[in-house]
């Protein structure tokens, strides 16, 4: 057949001598940015993305070879990694498979050294008879593969798994298995915390300078086993016969198990010594902050005191730098969305604005806008209340109001240090607002948050604030409302019929029907609360030119709306509907952090 074709006469008629259909899926190297292989065919074919996001994701790679066609799709914000490892794994024919560190058998675990599984992310997970099942992030690493199988010495079958996954379990089970409360007052030596001072020329060790000391011992495990948890913030609250001590995970408050009450005063003696705080005063509230090496890594403790009837109620937040390392495309944003959102942090100027209310996540996701910017080219800077997590790349600047250092003032310094882009951790005030714009103006890009209920109320805020309307339409590029919602327990989610009359009238209400709904059952990975995690719901606000003349009449929140509408914006609520329709959060959460229409 070959040679028939090789000897097909030079005068013969166009199509006298087609190519066999043999040949119809032969790859040349000239086609391989008309004709997608791999992965990312299985992407195109399922129509996941278009031939023209994969030629533009070919070009990218050719500029960059170290990146693969994949990550350029997922930089880009054309998918989301997920999908993309989906792809992988229905290419490789391996299933694709979501870990948490309760998935990962700790016998298991031991086969490999903590550092090789996090510098090649693959993780043994269990076993299957025989078989060692581990999860990869990258199965076409042959010579990976055929390492693996010679370090475990079996044979091994592989999932597919996200990087975050495996880095995310390796960390925390290094870190050791949780302990009770008696048991680790009794012997805490197994929990390394190490207070760093705020000159960070000497790390003093807690467990040496404890001794045999309970108190020191408590504290200690309190601060290890809430950031092993995930804990955001930790309670500490005297009670008229009782001593309360709650850990809010994942948005919500959950009791542990307390020490005595007699202990109170002990350890807020304890952690007032940790902050540097006055530990003779207790009728005013104090507020300072703690640097500590947990579990071998750093946290940032903010301690808040504050006198009540029964004592002294204290507050822990743990700012935790691997809470701020989540990537755009794993904050929950919808694929049309996250591209827009990309599009405009990439804007050479204008003022990009997050809001929400507190605890909504605005903090992480500009940070992780942050992070996609490249530093080492531009000059990056931030101005925050306090500095919540430190980058190595940017510039952060503190607030000290009673000083004079206000937002407004280190905003005036920050414009004559030649900035590309600016981060302002918050609009409070109309000289704030003023000097953004103004930077936006002149050729900056300027990132900040702002506490309003939804993305149009941010417009209307800047004008009650006292900014004229002709200069937010100028200014403003885009704004991103948001907030944090559970997501549903992968382990135990199971579909249910049976929704209560409240969230069937609420589903009805909006216009989705309730026969696809799923809910966590409860179990112990999610500690029968049937949530695991939380996810971003995300409204963008995009001022395109039509909103810009909207915005230049000085219009009513509710014309505004209106016109917001109007340009396809997605709701909060709209788009907590989708994630429901996939199953990832539910109506109960749904309700609890939106607003219902009168």
């Amino acid at each position: 057949m070959a040679d028939k074709l090789r000897n097909k006469p030079e005068d013969a008629p166009e199509g006298a001598y087609a190519e066999p259909a043999e040949f119809d899926e032969l790859w040349r190297p000239d086609d391989a940015g008309s004709h997608p292989r791999g992965p990312e065919r299985v992407l195109l074919e399922s129509g996941q993305v278009t031939r023209a996001q994969i030629d533009r994701a070919v070009q990218a790679q050719a500029d960059n070879p170290k990146l693969s066609v994949l990550e350029a799709l997922v930089q880009d914000g054309s998918i989301a990694e997920t999908d993309a490892l989906n792809a992988v794994a229905e290419y490789f024919l391996l299933p694709f498979e979501r870990v948490t560190p309760g998935d990962v058998d700790p016998d298991i675990f031991q086969l490999l050294p903590p550092d090789y599984i996090k510098s090649n992310l693959a993780l043994p997970l269990r076993r299957d008879n025989e078989d060692v099942i581990v999860a990869l992030r990258d199965p076409a690493d042959i010579f990976l593969v055929d390492d693996l199988k010679r370090r475990i010495g079996a044979n091994i079958q592989l999932v597919v798994t996200p990087g975050q996954d495996i880095l995310q379990a390796v960390e925390e089970l290094s870190a050791g298995p949780s302990q009770q409360v008696e048991e680790i007052i009794k012997d805490i030596a197994e929990d390394a915390v190490e207070v760093v001072d705020s000159g960070g020329e000497e790390v003093t060790d807690l467990e040496r300078i404890a001794g045999e000391s309970p108190v020191i011992r408590y504290v200690n495990f309190l601060v290890s086993s809430a950031v092993k948890d995930g804990a955001s913030d930790i309670h500490i609250e005297p009670r008229e016969r009782r001593l309360s001590i709650r850990c809010r995970i994942d948005g919500v408050l959950f009791e542990q198990q307390p020490p005595p009450l007699s202990m109170h005063a002990a350890v807020v003696s304890r952690l007032k010594i940790m902050a540097n705080l006055d530990i003779a005063e207790r009728r005013l509230p104090q507020d300072g902050r703690i640097r500590a090496t947990v579990h071998g890594r750093t946290v940032d403790l903010r301690v808040s005191t504050l006198p009540t009837t029964h004592g002294e109620k204290c507050v822990i937040r743990i700012l935790d730098n691997r809470s701020i390392s989540v990537g755009l495309e794993n904050l929950g944003m919808a694929a049309d969305t996250l591209k827009a959102f990309r599009r405009q942090i990439f804007q050479p100027h204008g003022v990009v604005l997050v809001t929400g209310p507190t605890g909504s996540g605005k903090s992480t996701t500009l940070y992780s806008a942050l992070q996609v910017m490249d530093a080492k080219t531009l000059n990056i800077s931030t101005v925050e209340d306090p500095v919540e997590y430190e980058l190595d790349t940017i510039n952060q600047v503190n607030v000290h109001e009673s000083i004079g250092m206000s937002f407004a003032a280190a905003l005036r310094s920050l414009l004559r240090q030649d900035p590309d882009i600016i981060m302002v951790g918050e609009i409070r005030d109309q000289d704030t607002a003023r000097i953004a714009v103004q930077a936006s103006l002149t050729g900056h890009l300027v990132l900040s948050t702002l506490h309003t209920n939804d993305a149009p109320s941010s417009i209307t805020r800047l004008i009650d604030i006292g900014i004229e309307p002709y200069l937010i339409s100028a200014s403003v590029n885009a704004v991103v409302a948001q907030r944090l919602v559970r997501r549903t327990c992968e382990h135990c989610k199971q579909a249910v019929t049976d929704v209560s009359e409240t969230e069937a009238a609420y589903l009805k209400r909006y216009g989705m029907e309730a026969d696809q709904l799923y809910k966590g059952a409860g179990c112990g990975r999610c500690r029968q609360t049937g949530y695991k995690g939380r996810l971003g719901l995300y409204e963008l606000l995009e001022i395109d030119e039509a909103i810009r003349e909207v915005v230049a009449t000085n219009p009513s929140l509710g014309a505004l709306k209106q016109a917001s509408r109007e340009h396809k914006m997605r709701t909060l609520r709209e788009d907590g509907l989708e994630k429901i329709r996939h199953g990832l959060t539910t109506v109960e959460e749904l309700m609890r952090v939106t607003e219902t229409e009168a």
